[in-house]
This record gives structure tokens, sequence and C-alpha cells, in this order.
């Protein structure tokens, strides 16, 4: 062996780093590099003891004391901090907390969710952290799963283009850049599509319908540079997706060359052995996730003994392990962890944590994600006047149990939400958050009373302070009710058996509904719900999801006008909970168009939001009527602002294959724009949309732009009333 540590020399190409490193390691400090443990436990036992490659939940001085003791080993070799910045740096207190992946998608804006990544990934590296568990890529369609708003929606095309945009801005320059962190492509795949909504239950797809739908926004992520993916918890004709090698290495790696590491979820290995129950001990579960293509073992701490059990049976060669500390230890390097360890820096903390920048991005991703679904005139409450009557606001009574709540504004994944130190631990400061009662406050009219009652609670069915509530609103010329679900029902585990309002807030709706004072329902909920009709009948509906800790600020300037709201919702909301799915790009075929006893039509559908002002489309023209396969289709459409007001048209393209060898679906989102319009203007969007993208998965599995007829649909969302269409042809 060479004494000369060629590995502590910055100069030395990577591979002649990796090399040296290797032939230096003992078998139980290569097990430990592939493994990545949580810092809530023994940290002397996981870095003394194991020398374990990664931490997760831990940052500031307990980060850097980590740090210090992982460079203070035998060979020294630094270990890589990571935690979940799912939408900001959610387990800092005073961190900049944005929307979460649902709402922020209702943005339709890349540029917008790579700025919030960038913040996030600056924030997260000055308190010691170098890799975030984002962006999310599931695809959702089953509305009670509990990690819906995790996700971006349930289109697999406009998903690849926010988490493209995620994964740009955390990452950066690239693998060195001092304020980039590493991204995440999780859960790698078809983790949401579980049974009765279930969270981890067995996931019924077929390799050609993962093809289809769930595996392309994987691909865009890995071809974008994602430089980490996450394995699922579930499990897929049989094979769970840590043990799932035609996933993870012939797909991945070999397919789509990926480079970078796979990292299984919480205790993915050990739930081969104790929930799946697809190996008997843990050496065999050590065998078989290393052998399908796992890189580092998350939150298993009984893989270093399993591991070195299997080699020591023979289940395992060491060179299998081998090859898969190179994957870690390349990555390190390339990272320059071994230059520059990732300390945490108190200046930089003072600089960047919730900083007026940061806040102030944070308020505009809040007023994007706003979704207007319903005005019959009552909004906005302009210059202190409803727009439905010249007369000026006395009185607005704020009601509802999430119109103060800060947990359920920030959403999961927040200090508070349960995951760092259960549901009563910290949370952030109450100053960093603005609820809607305190935005409506602030923006309220001189002279407008502002009244907040909650009513009732979302956990308990207690009803008493109704009564109280519906007084404060007869005596008050508008409503604000503020509705929705709270952590008790979303995230991991939690997944519901019903979407109807819980606790008291359906009582209290219908309470309201009856004084008969003009209402705004404003919902702050982590997925779609089944809306009583006291609500459906409101005079205005604004969908907020989790907005953050600016969304107080971001709804009363909806209310009151001072931005128009422009969200389009990127997942469908049902009237019922018997009618999932209700995903707009379902195949075609189905016998009838309604159920029996019920509308198949969702309550909301997919692409749809209001504005302040009217856009009018026109004028679709095919500049294509025949296009080469190897070449693009080409459209152009006229918007107009039809009505007396500055606004944001999200302008989106779908396309329909006509006549597929296999089935298909009715239509795909395949393009959109989000155009700004003055009061009366007219432009033409030209859209040109590559013919890879009008491609179908065949009944063998392969990805082919088949030859016929297609039509082209343009307008304001995925609604057919809502859309222009036009017939062109491929080649």
């Amino acid at each position: 062996m060479n004494d000369a540590p060629l590995y502590k020399d910055a100069r030395q190409p990577v591979g002649k780093r990796v090399d040296d490193l290797l032939s230096r390691m003992t078998l139980d400090e290569k097990v430990g590099q592939l493994m990545q443990l949580d810092a809530q436990g023994d940290l002397e036992d996981a870095i003394g003891r194991m020398k374990v490659g990664s931490l997760l939940h831990c940052n500031g001085k307990d980060a850097d004391a980590a740090i210090r003791r992982a460079l203070g080993t035998r060979l020294g070799i630094p270990v890589l901090m990571a935690d979940d910045g799912i939408h900001g740096h959610s387990f800092w207190a005073g961190a900049t907390i944005f929307p979460t992946q649902l709402g922020m998608a209702c943005s339709w804006e890349p540029g917008l969710l790579e700025k919030v990544a960038r913040v996030t990934a600056a924030e997260m590296r000055a308190t010691g952290l170098k890799w975030t568990f984002s962006p999310v890529l599931c695809l959702t369609r089953d509305l009670r799963w509990g990690r819906v708003g995790e996700t971006f929606g349930e289109d697999p095309y406009l998903i690849g283009e926010l988490a493209c945009a995620m994964v740009k801005g955390y990452q950066g320059k690239g693998l060195d850049d001092p304020d980039a962190v590493l991204a995440t492509a999780k859960h790698y795949a078809g983790y949401s599509e579980t049974l009765g909504g279930r969270d981890a239950s067995e996931a019924n797809i077929s390799r050609r319908y993962l093809r289809s739908y769930f595996l392309p926004p994987f691909e865009r992520a890995a071809q974008s540079g994602c430089m980490a993916f996450m394995t699922g918890y579930q499990s897929m004709d049989g094979i769970p997706a840590t043990a799932n090698r035609w996933l993870l290495t012939e797909v991945l790696k070999e397919e789509w060359g990926f480079q970078g590491i796979v990292v299984t979820d919480w205790n993915n290995v050990g739930n081969l052995v104790l929930d799946q129950k697809v190996c008997k001990d843990m050496a065999e579960a050590a065998t078989l996730a290393i052998r399908s293509g796992n890189d580092l073992m998350m939150a298993t701490p009984q893989f270093y003994e399993g591991a070195q059990e299997a080699v020591r049976r023979g289940l395992l060669a060491e060179a299998e392990i081998d090859a898969v500390v190179r994957r870690v230890l390349a990555l390190k390097f390339s990272l320059g962890l071994f230059e520059d360890p990732g300390y945490s820096s108190e200046q930089r903390i003072k600089e960047v944590i919730g900083c007026a920048a940061h806040r102030e991005l944070n308020l505009e991703v809040a007023r994007a994600s706003l979704v207007l679904l319903k005005n019959e005139g009552l909004l906005p409450l302009a210059d202190g006047a409803s727009a439905a009557g010249p007369a000026p606001l006395r009185r607005i009574a704020v009601i509802g149990p999430n119109a103060d709540d800060p947990i359920a504004q920030l959403g999961d994944w927040s200090l508070g939400s349960g995951q760092m130190s259960g549901g009563n631990g910290p949370q952030h400061p109450r100053s960093s958050i603005v609820t809607i009662v305190d935005g409506i406050r602030e923006l309220a009219p001189p002279g407008c009373e502002v009244v907040h009652a909650a009513g009732c609670s979302v956990v308990s069915e207690d009803e008493s302070g109704i009564a109280a509530a519906v007084e404060l609103a007869r005596g008050a010329d508008v409503v604000v009710l503020v509705v929705g679900d709270r952590i008790e029902f979303i995230g991991e585990t939690k997944s519901t058996a019903t979407l109807e309002l819980m606790g008291g807030q359906r009582a209290l709706a219908d309470e309201l509904a009856r004084t008969g004072v003009p209402t705004v329902v404003v919902l702050v909920n982590s997925k779609p719900l089944v809306l009583p009709r006291s609500v459906l009948g409101a005079a205005a509906i604004v969908e907020a999801f989790n907005p953050g800790m600016m969304g107080g600020r971001a709804v009363a300037e909806a209310i009151f006008g001072r931005i128009n709201p422009s969200g389009k919702l990127t997942i469908s909301f049902p009237y019922h909970v018997g009618q999932q799915p209700v995903f707009y790009n379902q195949a075609r075929g189905q016998h009838g168009a309604r159920y029996a006893d019920l509308t198949q039509e969702p309550a909301f559908a997919f692409g749809f939001g209001l504005s302040y002002t009217r856009f009018a489309y026109a004028d679709l023209k095919v500049l294509t009527p025949s296009v080469d396969r190897g070449g693009a289709a080409s459209f152009e459409v006229t918007v107009t602002n039809a009505g007396g007001r500055d606004g944001v048209e999200i302008v989106q393209l779908y396309i329909e294959d006509l006549v597929t060898s296999s089935t298909w679906a009715l239509k795909e989102l395949k393009a959109f724009r989000r155009l700004s319009l003055a009061a009366g203007e007219a432009r033409a969007v030209r859209f040109d949309v590559p013919a890879s993208e009008l491609s179908m998965l065949d009944a063998e599995g392969r990805r082919v732009v088949e030859p016929g007829e297609f039509r082209v649909h343009i307008g304001a969302s995925s609604r057919p009333q809502d859309l222009l269409s036009a017939a062109f042809a491929v080649a």
C-alpha cells in the first residue's frame, strides 16, 4: 500500500483519490460509508464505532460537532449532512417556509420554484447541511393519500418541468457551489399509487403503466443532473422498491446513465425483514439492498452488522460492497467535502436565515400560488367596499379554525408538524408568520373593524363555539371563512378515508350560510377536499393550500384587490370521495360518461383558476399541419385580456392522439405559458412542441411516436368548454 495519502490531495483526479482511499479501508469502514443514520441517536456510536457516511436531522453547532468527530476518525472521511428541506429549511427556527409543493405548483412558474430552491439551499448551507430530500416527483391520483400536499399534482409533464427547476435551484452552479445542496428526486417510483389511499401499501402498477406516467418526471430529473434519488416505501408486483433491481439499476443507472447515489427512505432495508418480510434476517436484506442498486441505507443501524455478516456467510462479496462505496466516495470528493466539510457559519446564518429578501420572495410565491375558484362579484373588496356595492365596509368577521393557526398554514415538514421532537416540540417563531387574520387586520381599510373567532376545531367534534362565531358574523358586512385540514390528517401514515371537512367545520359552514351574510371561503389545506353545499354556495372561494409564512398577507392582498389572483389548479377536486380518481388525463374507453347516481366531472378541474379580469381565446392556427417525427408541431393562438384589469393568464396546450396502437390518455398537457396582459391587450402566443412529446407507450412498453391524426387543444384549463381545438397530422 502506498503510504502517501493521495485521497487528501485535491490536485489528484477523483478516480485516483477514490482508489487510494478505498485501498486503505477495512470492511467495517466501507460498510459504515453506506449508511445514513438519524443524528438524534447515539452519535458516538454512529461515527466513532460505525464510521457512518451520512447523517440527517442535525444542523448548526450539532452538525459542526458531528463533522469534527468524523474528521477525527482513522481515515478522516467527512460525513455528508442531510435533512428534509421540503418547502424551505424545514427544521431551523425562523427559516423561510414557503408554500408546500402543491401550493407552489399552482403558480405554473418554474422560474419561481428555481428561486425557492436557491433560497432554501442558501439557508441550509449556512447551518451545515449539504443535502435536501426534495423535490417530490410522485404523481397524485388517490387524494386520500396523506402525502398529496408534498407533490406537484396529477400531471407528469408539469411535474417534470417544476422538478427540474427546483433541482437546478438546489444544485446551483455545481456540486462544489458553496451555496448549493444536493437535490433528491423522490420517491422513486410509483409510491403514490396506493390501495385505498393507504400510505406505503402495495402499488398495482405494470411496468408499461409505470413507464407511461410515473417514470417520465424522474427521467427528466436524472437528465437535468439531479444527483440523488430516494426509493419509495411501497412494493410493486411483489417487489419492494428498495429491492427492485430493474428499477434502481437497469432503468435508472444503466438506461438513463444516472451517476449520483440512490438512498433508501427511512429504514427501508430494515423493512425488508420487519414489514414486507421478503428477507429472513439483516444479512439477507443487506445483500438484496446492495445488489438491487441502493447506495446509501437510511435509518437502518442494523445494516452495519448485517452487511459484514453477509460477507462472512458468503452471501455477498466484498468487491460488491467496494463498487457501491466508490459511488459514495466519488460524490463526496466531487462535493469538495474533503477540502470544505461544510461547517455552519454564524455570520451566514445572520445574513440569510429569514432575511428580508427571502421573505419578499416567499410573499411573491404565496401570491402566485393562490387560486380563485369562485367569485360571484363579491371580490375584490376594493377600497373598503365590495365589488357588489359601493357602501364602505364597517366590519369583517374572520371565522374558522385555520384563520389564525400557524401550523395549519405552514403545513407538513416544518417545526411543529411532528417530524422533529414531535408535534409539541419547537415551532417557528410566531413573529415570522403572517396568518390570515394578521393579513386582513393589516390591510383592512381605515374605520373597518376586523373581528375573529375560530368557531370550532379541525380535530374535535365540539361545536360549542359555533354560536358565538355566528353572532360575530351576523354583525359583519362580509365573512371570511377559513377552513381546511391540519397536520393530524396529513403526512406519512396519515391517510384519510374521507375527504370531508373534519371536526366541527361543516357544521360551522352550514350555520354561517344560514345567516345570509356575503361570505368568502378561504381553503387552507394540504390536498383537495370534498366541499359541502354551504361552502360551494359561498359568494367566493379562494384556494390557498398551505401558503407558508407569508400566506396570510398574500390572501389579504387578494381579498382587498391589491393583487389579481393568477394561480391554477394542478390537481382536480372531486364532488365526492367515491369519484376517485378524477385526474383529467384518464384513458379512453369506459362505458358511459357518468355514474348512475353522480357526475364523473370534478368540482374543480386540473388547470382551472379564475381572475379579476376575463381572458378570451381566438384564432387558433396550426402552423405545421403535417409534422415530421423528427421535427416539431407549431401552433399559435390569440389571447385577449377582455376585462378592465391587468392580469396573468396561464395558457395551456394539450395534445390528443386520435388513434393509438394501445389505449392512451384522452389528452395530455404538453406546454404552458404564463402570460401577463394589460387590460384590453391582445397577444399572439406561439407554441413549438417537439415531435417526441407526441409519443405514447405501445403494448410492448416502447415509447414511440405513431403516425396519424392528432388534435391540439389550447385554452384556460383542461375542461373541454375552456379549450379551442384543431386537427393536425404526424407523418
